[in-house]
């Protein structure tokens, strides 16, 4: 038996139907973002754990795909995550979006947690979207169908009311010692991140009939000392590149053989200090990843003409790598089609979607 007084902690999850904010409210409440997100509705496909630690104990959430109608295995799968997560916790957050109508789907998930028998805090999401007058109506609606330990109104894109929601939760957590070491954030891997990275920029950039159908897979991630700058004579005079194929090469270039192009602005507007006098010691990061698709027509779309979708969102994707892993990056992206690969569950366990029993 845990006696420790001093520390509340304990385990959360996150439901909800899709696209209510779920990995949204979780990414401000632990103050970091760990979970990928857009506005196309089923975009977590797994559970995703982090942890957050203050002086009044340690929360260890647990974010969850939205609970759905499963047309394919893959929507199968999404939705056991869910509703076995929903078991295995001290504490449920439902979260909705603020409305008088409660469908099926909404009917659906209050028998799971009725049957469960956990306490739930209803989270009324998306609080800026609708008028204050209103927000009665919506508590009351929800009121009417089952008995809560709390309900809580947020903002979670505008980070509204987050504050009280977190000192709710700790209200009702079970005193005891920490899980977790203190600095201890998720336990997705960095390899995990990166690929979810990747899946968001396509989300984000594909029309809506592709990114249901792809997954992303990331085979290689290796490190390496960038090239070092030999020192050169300092000279009096400094020449801008000059136009044409010579510039285009600099600011083309993606890989650490190149000259430094900051050190090289950094140059000019001194005047008389030598590009080519920085030494640079930093690493690049090199990374291969695919991403997977399920008919030739999606490859096309996903490649763009000449290439430039794919450029798209590998550009976006490395920015945010780069900033994760504190290198630069080079990041080289594939495309890979695997015929309905989301009916097969030897290709969904390749791609990181492994039964839940």
């Amino acid at each position: 038996m845990n006696n420790n007084l001093n520390m509340k902690c304990g385990y959360v999850t996150l439901i909800g139907r899709p696209n209510v904010g779920k990995s949204t409210l979780m990414n401000h409440l632990i103050g970091q973002k760990i979970a990928i997100t857009s506005h196309k509705p089923q975009t977590t496909r797994g559970r995703i754990q982090t942890v957050y630690t203050d002086d009044r104990g340690q929360i260890v959430f647990l974010d969850t795909p939205g609970i759905h109608e499963s047309k394919n295995k893959l929507g199968e799968y999404m939705v056991k995550v869910a509703t076995k997560t929903m078991e295995e916790v001290d504490l449920i957050l439902w979260l909705v979006e603020p409305s008088t109508f409660i469908g099926a789907g909404e009917h659906m998930i209050i028998d799971q947690l009725r049957e469960c028998g956990k306490q739930v805090i209803l989270v009324i999401n998306k609080i800026d979207t609708v008028s204050k007058d209103d927000l009665q109506s919506f508590i009351d609606a929800y009121k009417k169908e089952m008995d809560y330990a709390d309900i809580v109104t947020v903002s979670a894109l505008k980070s509204d009311n987050l504050d009280e929601l977190m000192q709710r939760i700790y209200d009702r957590l079970p005193y005891g010692d920490p899980f977790y070491s203190e600095e201890t954030l998720t336990d997705q891997t960095e390899r995990d991140i990166v690929g979810e990275i990747i899946r968001e920029k396509a989300l984000r950039l594909l029309n809506d009939e592709v990114p249901h159908g792809i997954a992303v897979t990331v085979e290689t991630m290796r490190t390496r000392k960038a090239a070092t700058q030999t020192k050169k004579k300092k000279s009096k005079h400094v020449h801008p590149p000059k136009k044409g194929k010579q510039n285009d090469a600099v600011v083309g270039t993606d890989n650490g053989g190149v000259p430094d192009l900051e050190a090289m602005l950094s140059a000019l507007k001194g005047g008389e200090k030598d590009a080519a006098d920085v030494s640079t010691e930093t690493e690049i990061m090199d990374i291969e990843a695919s991403i997977i698709c399920e008919r030739d027509s999606h490859k096309g779309i996903i490649i763009g003409k000449g290439g430039s979708m794919l450029k798209k969102i590998g550009s976006q994707a490395r920015s945010d790598i780069e900033n994760m892993v504190g290198c630069k990056v080079n990041l080289q992206l594939f495309v890979k089609v695997r015929k309905d690969w989301r009916n097969d569950q030897v290709q969904m366990k390749n791609f990181g979607y492994k039964n839940t029993k």
